[in-house]
């Protein structure tokens, strides 16, 4: 069994400290995504758990053993890096099977591994080639293959698609949660991108600043972030949030204009009480052109100032309360710029947060 268990986890270079005490607990075979904006500490903590960087305090325990000391070999991990680390002169077989040849393992041993490797992740065909012979997207897969020969009890991901193209990102991703079905074993993958995180994760956790601000399943976190900066940073496009204050079960904006209170918020809120009031695009939708749900809806009247076509949908800007806001149009037609749409806000998937603690105010946030 592999489990990974972060306690008190503590991280600083001379008196500045980039990681701030963090516990995470991560279940055998889980698949955990760290994401973050650059500079949140994901990096480092991934390099903590593979040894690469000392911790300053706390405890890192990998199955049933505290690996603060053991160095990186010792802790039965594999590593995939950002930029593949192949070793040029090397055959894709030699690459493979080359950290079992400096562990003296029998030629058998490693030539079946390779072999195994090679089957897994359709690099059959490729073994005779070299680095330079192969696309970034096979590159890649051959660094995974060189991690999937050791037979580790944790996979770490360091960022192992922000080389390739879109479409190759994209064909990665399926990769990598066949090669997660296949070898069940534990990974931990870091990346900044969101859309990485919610597609590939059993479960998200999102740092900010050296600190862990939510951990939960994809659709937990995008559905009840616990604040402002969650909302904003998990969903493509983000989640829209306005200013605003709370008036007889109304939230009054800068402007003067307002919206009702969400369904959960009714009757809890103070009058006076400042607020952030948050919806995503999915859930402001012009009429004719929304998805059919039950529920609580308010009609507002928008200025299109843009329409992106994206095929079977149309993403509509325009502006609310003087914030720039996205809404979600469903089997489109041409909108012209200044065109005025009356939109169905699903006003039970709003939200509210607390303008002072950017926390969410439902309550169990």
């Amino acid at each position: 069994m592999a489990e990974v268990a972060l306690k008190k986890v503590v991280k600083r270079y001379g008196d500045t400290e980039v990681v701030h005490g963090i516990d995470l607990d991560i279940a055998h075979n889980e698949f955990v995504v760290l994401v973050g904006p650059s500079g949140c500490g994901k990096s480092t903590t991934l390099r903590m758990i593979a040894g690469l960087e000392e911790i300053s305090d706390g405890d890192i325990v990998i199955g049933d053993t505290v690996v603060n000391t053991l160095p990186p070999r010792r802790r039965n991990i594999s590593m995939v890096f950002q930029n593949y680390a192949l070793y040029p002169h090397m055959s894709v077989r030699e690459n493979l099977g080359f950290s079992l040849k400096i562990a003296k393992r029998p030629e058998a041993e490693i030539a079946r591994a390779v072999e195994d490797a090679a089957a897994i992740l359709g690099l059959d065909a490729l073994l005779e080639r070299t680095p330079a012979e192969l696309s970034g997207g096979q590159r890649q897969r051959v660094a995974m293959g060189r991690a999937i020969v050791r037979h580790p009890d944790v996979f770490l991901f360091d960022e192992p698609l922000s080389n390739l193209d879109a479409k190759l990102r994209t064909q990665m991703r399926v990769e990598i949660k066949k090669l997660h079905a296949k070898v069940q074993t534990t990974i931990v993958y870091v990346t900044h991108d969101q859309i990485e995180a919610m597609t590939l994760a059993d479960r998200i956790v999102i740092m900010k600043d050296g600190h862990i601000v939510q951990v939960g399943t994809p659709l937990d976190v995008f559905e009840r972030p616990v604040d402002t900066f969650v909302a904003g940073f998990i969903g493509s496009p983000p989640m829209n949030l306005i200013d605003g204050t709370i008036r007889d079960d109304t939230v009054v904006f800068g402007d003067g204009r307002s919206l009702p209170v969400p369904p959960d918020f009714a009757g809890r809120l103070e009058n006076g009480h400042r607020v952030v009031f948050g919806f995503r695009a999915d859930v402001l939708m012009p009429k004719g052109h929304a998805l059919a749900e039950s529920g609580t809806v308010h009609d507002i009247d928008l200025t299109i100032d843009l329409a992106e076509p994206l095929g079977s949908e149309s993403m509509l800007f325009s502006s609310l309360a003087g914030k720039e806001i996205q809404a979600r149009m469903h089997n489109p037609r041409a909108v012209r710029s200044g065109e005025v749409l009356t939109c169905e806000l699903h006003l039970d998937k709003c939200h509210l947060f607390d303008a002072e603690t950017t926390r969410s105010l439902r309550g169990d946030g």
